[in-house]
């Protein structure tokens, strides 16, 4: 099966076995060249065996859907494709969103992913992306509910896009404006402005976390595993005063669970 996490900043995907044992993987970035021009993920692809079927999240729109489709169509024309939408309930956990189909895709495969890969446990699941969002997962696979807020970098492009003496800084940027002032973020204060806004935006991340799971583990009088993910985790798991573990492929486990779950149900009707 061909696993595909559509995000706003980039393409994920998988290729694994029945068993869910991944035989290649990679990453690919949103393709911003004319139409006409060859997709460079068709290189990516072009080795891999054939595909019994593809499953997708994607939170990227229309267009990086038709590009999805446009490379499945050239690789793997005949192998259905599924883009996967929230549920009430699905491989074991509960939606607790008013209204569950309005739940982002890849929030869901993310849960999915973290109740079979912890469970048992409450989970709160923070994931760094073009936004910064959290799920919160009780023992018994009932999401009770998120945080979505600006991610690291969208904080501090929106500062340098608003403000006329703030430089506009990309993660890139930031990182290295962090380690060429030697800063650490743990409550410094920066001495030049590029290292002052990214430092103060990664400390907004985390404190963000902490109170989310602070609140979290009160709520529930018990204890929770926080895990992080996505492009930002490094950074902002350095800033964070509470213990955490990473994950950095939810989404595409819990897409093989849902494949796995679909193909037992079709099974069980023939």
């Amino acid at each position: 099966m061909l696993l595909i996490d559509a995000g706003n900043s980039r393409i994920k995907w998988s290729l694994v076995d029945e068993n869910g044992v991944a035989m290649a993987n990679g990453a690919l970035e949103h393709e911003r060249d004319a139409a006409d021009h060859a997709d460079p993920a068709l290189a990516a692809w072009s080795s891999l065996p054939d595909c019994a079927s593809a499953w997708i999240s994607n939170v990227a729109g229309a267009s990086v859907q038709a590009r999805i489709e446009r490379l499945l169509d050239a690789r793997w024309p005949a192998s259905p494709r599924t883009f996967i939408r929230a549920s009430a309930r699905q491989c074991g956990v509960t939606n607790g969103y008013t209204e569950p189909e309005k739940l982002g895709s890849d929030r869901w495969a993310g849960l999915i992913g973290a109740r079979a890969a912890y469970p048992g446990e409450n989970v709160l699941i923070a994931t760094f992306g073009t936004a910064t969002t959290l799920e919160a997962l009780r023992a018994d696979g009932v999401f009770t509910g998120g945080l979505i807020a600006p991610g690291w970098s969208l904080m501090m492009q929106s500062l340098g896009s608003r403000t006329a003496q703030l430089p506009t800084l990309d993660a890139t940027a930031a990182r290295r404006a962090l380690h060429g002032a030697g800063e650490k973020p743990h409550g410094l204060f920066a001495t030049d402005t590029a290292a002052a806004l990214s430092s103060g935006c990664l400390l907004a991340q985390a404190s963000l976390i902490e109170r989310a799971w602070r609140d979290l583990r009160d709520d529930l009088q018990a204890d929770v595993r926080l895990v992080l993910g996505g492009g930002a985790a490094d950074e902002i798991a350095g800033a964070l005063d509470v213990a955490h573990t990473r994950h950095d492929s939810l989404v595409l486990s819990g897409l093989a669970l849902i494949a796995r779950d679909a193909a037992a149900h079709h099974l069980s009707r023939l």
